[in-house]
């Protein structure tokens, strides 16, 4: 549908689409210690590299694609706490779901609210009718989200320049 640019608001989330001025957010998810064990090390240390990524990889798939990776942000205070969102990968044939909250928030349920808001905008406002997820084997705090959320084990798969095999998970919408 035209004009709907994010999910709906949760009952303590507000998810938008994520700008360059994000940036020192997207700094603390992607230098977070779970996010390196558990997606790998980006790389990005500065502001500067952070926006640049931000450009080249969020922006460009809302443009591409009308979706993307939102930032959380709590309700009550404007807190941003971390993302949740689809990414279109280009090995991957379906969107998959993607999460990470910075880890002050986590355990509150913050990750599943927004999840939960993010696959009901992908099938009832875009249309998206194949739903995948790609994680770590190891990682059981994501794993049990993403089955509490439908989604179930597929295959293990090797994404591009990657040692590690990892698991990808699906699930059909509507």
């Amino acid at each position: 549908m035209p004009g709907i640019e994010h999910p709906p608001a949760t009952a303590r989330l507000t998810l938008r689409r994520i700008t360059p001025d994000d940036a020192d957010l997207m700094l603390a998810i992607w230098n977070d210690a779970a996010f390196v064990r558990y997606v790998g090390d980006r790389g990005i240390r500065t502001p500067d590299q952070a926006r640049a990524a931000i450009r080249e990889g969020a922006l460009r798939l809302y443009s591409d694609f009308g979706f993307g990776p939102y930032c959380m942000v709590l309700r009550a205070d404007g807190t941003r706490i971390g993302i949740c969102g689809l990414f279109q990968r280009d090995n991957l044939e379906h969107p998959d779901i993607g999460f990470s909250v910075l880890p002050e928030y986590c355990g509150a349920g913050y990750a599943s609210e927004a999840a939960k808001s993010v696959v009901a905008f992908a099938r009832d406002d875009l249309g998206i009718s194949m739903l995948t997820a790609i994680v770590s084997p190891e990682n059981a705090v994501s794993i049990g989200l993403i089955e509490k959320l439908g989604l179930r084990y597929d295959r293990g798969i090797t994404m591009p320049d990657e040692d590690e095999e990892i698991s990808l998970y699906s699930m059909r919408l509507g």
